[in-house]
C-alpha cells in the first residue's frame, strides 16, 4: 500500500520547523499591525501630521512590519522589528499616549527576543546533550 493521497499528487513535504523566536516574534508584531494602523487613524483624525504623512506613513509602517514578520528567521527581521519598536515609541513626539503604547510593546518584544533565544538555544542543546556529545 503507498502513501499517495487518492488525488495522485505526491505528498508535500514536511513544513520548516519554526523557531520559538519567530513564532513569539511574528505575534507580538501581528497585534503591532493593528495597533500602528489604528495609530495612523489617531494621527490623522487629531490633524497631528497632514493627512498624506499620516496615512502614508502608517502605511509604510505597516508594510515594514509585514517585511520584518517574514524576515525573523533571519536577524534582519529581528533588526527590523527593534527599528519598529524605536519608531512607534517615536511616534509618541507626536501623541504622548504612543510613549506608553511603544513602551508595551518594546517590553513584550524583547522578552520574547531574550526568552525566545534562550529556550531556542536550550532545545538545539538538548538532543546533543542526550547523545553525550555535548558537555553541560
Amino acid at each position: 500500500m503507498t502513501d499517495a493521497p487518492a488525488s495522485g499528487r505526491p505528498p508535500r513535504p514536511p513544513r520548516r520547523q519554526r523557531s520559538l523566536r519567530e513564532l513569539l516574534g511574528s505575534i507580538v508584531l501581528g497585534f503591532e499591525l493593528l495597533v500602528v494602523f489604528l495609530g495612523a487613524l489617531v494621527l490623522f483624525g487629531l490633524h497631528s501630521l497632514p493627512a498624506v504623512v499620516a496615512l502614508g506613513g502608517g502605511a509604510a509602517l505597516i508594510v515594514l512590519t509585514i517585511v520584518a514578520i517574514g524576515l525573523l528567521r533571519n536577524t534582519a527581521g529581528v533588526v527590523l522589528g527593534w527599528v519598529i519598536q524605536l519608531i512607534v515609541v517615536a511616534a509618541g513626539l507626536l501623541v504622548p499616549a504612543f510613549f506608553i503604547v511603544g513602551a508595551i510593546f518594546t517590553a513584550m518584544w524583547a522578552y520574547c527576543m531574550i526568552a525566545a533565544a534562550r529556550i531556542d538555544r536550550n532545545n538545539r542543546a538538548a538532543p546533543a546533550a542526550d547523545n553525550g556529545t555535548e558537555n553541560p
